[in-house]
């Protein structure tokens, strides 16, 4: 019987997996809605009353979401309102969805990633993964990383698709 061989482990194919770089911690999205009048409606002093009684503490160390789930027009200063009660508490706070959230706190740390370590090498960016990393986080990798790799694929090493190859000079 022949030894089996594994040619991906053999290979100078680098991966990068962006579940490497998932940031741990609690992510919690908050729906202003429950502040206005039948949510669709904001009076600033009610909305204000219901920010004071609010329990911030409760988002002490998680990253916080804040979005209203209703069609409502909201002025620019109620969610800055929001942040501003959430800062002495939460890691982080954006406008959106937790999804908006991810793409941001990925933004972050891929920016500070340095990519060199791929300089002239094939490079493939992990596809499946467990934990929810946005489609925007898979973009900027690649963007990031394209500078740099010879080539990029996407997916698994046994079922890559390709995605860049570096011109010849």
């Amino acid at each position: 019987m022949e030894e089996i061989i594994n040619k991906v482990a053999n290979s100078a194919l680098e991966v990068f997996d962006l579940e490497d770089y998932y940031p741990k911690g609690m992510r919690v999205q908050i729906d202003i809605s429950q502040w206005l009048l039948e949510g669709f409606l904001l009076k600033e002093k009610d909305f204000r009353e219901h920010l004071k009684n609010h329990d911030w503490s409760q988002y002490q160390d998680q990253y916080v979401a804040v979005h209203c789930s209703t069609d409502a027009i909201i002025p620019a200063w109620a969610l800055i309102l929001v942040s501003v009660h959430l800062a002495p508490f939460a890691k982080k706070v954006v406008n959106g969805t937790i999804e908006d959230l991810d793409a941001s706190l990925y933004e972050e740390i891929l920016s500070k990633i340095d990519y060199s370590a791929y300089k002239n090498k094939p490079v493939i960016v992990k596809g499946c993964s467990k934990k929810p990393v946005p489609m925007r986080a898979y973009i900027l990798a690649t963007t990031y990383l394209q500078p740099f790799a010879r080539s990029i694929m996407y997916g698994e090493a046994c079922s890559a698709v390709p995605l860049y190859k570096e011109p010849k000079k």
